[in-house]
């Protein structure tokens, strides 16, 4: 799989795009997912379709289909490139290991330098006065609960937190490396939620 990535990888480069995944599925199907600043149309796709079965077909890479498509509001996040072009976005990260008996995070992704990412994690704070049994809302909602703060504990060589203090909301800071993230992907945000006034 390794040259054939090298391959599709080339080509979209070629053409001004990014190969953010390969998958290979049953019946033969391979899923191209790409990616570009200025996002991706569906002529994009078409485009890179084309461009993809002529090059595949002059490399002799077995596929029975061809799916060629953008990788979605909840992109994964794999390559240290991915890592930085969206720092600053909200992202939610497995590791491989659980720290503080947790293994998916949800924050805002920062750059720590040496290889380092951050991810800023919000703790909101209940608000006075009201009680996860209140009238409206039944007790164990998800509405009225609470996660499980971040503990002190550190991986060997890896995730650590620390305070950055908030009067609203406890913000804590998980530091990383790419090999202590089983996977990591953008938290989606529609478009339309935004024009609305």
């Amino acid at each position: 799989m390794t040259s054939m990535q090298a391959i599709i990888e080339r080509t979209l480069a070629g053409m001004g795009y990014e190969l953010v995944d390969i998958e290979r599925a049953q019946n033969g199907l391979l899923r191209v997912y790409i990616d570009a600043p200025a996002g991706i149309s569906l002529d994009d796709c078409e485009k890179v379709s084309r461009q993809l079965s002529h090059v595949l077909a002059v490399e002799d890479i077995d596929y029975a289909r061809l799916e060629v498509s953008s990788p979605g509001l909840d992109r994964p996040l794999k390559k240290p490139a991915d890592f930085e072009r969206f720092v600053g976005a909200e992202v939610s990260l497995r590791l491989r290991r659980a720290l503080g008996g947790r293994r998916n995070f949800e924050g805002v992704l920062t750059f720590e330098g040496d290889g380092r990412y951050g991810l800023e994690l919000i703790e909101r704070q209940p608000e006075a006065g009201r009680r996860s049994g209140a009238k409206g809302r039944k007790a164990g909602s998800k509405a009225g609960a609470k996660r499980a703060p971040v503990k002190a504990a550190r991986l060997p060589q890896g995730p650590r937190d620390a305070d950055v203090g908030d009067p609203a909301a406890t913000v804590r800071k998980l530091v990383f490396v790419l090999d202590e993230i089983e996977r990591a992907r953008l938290v989606p945000k529609p478009m339309f939620q935004e024009r609305r006034k």
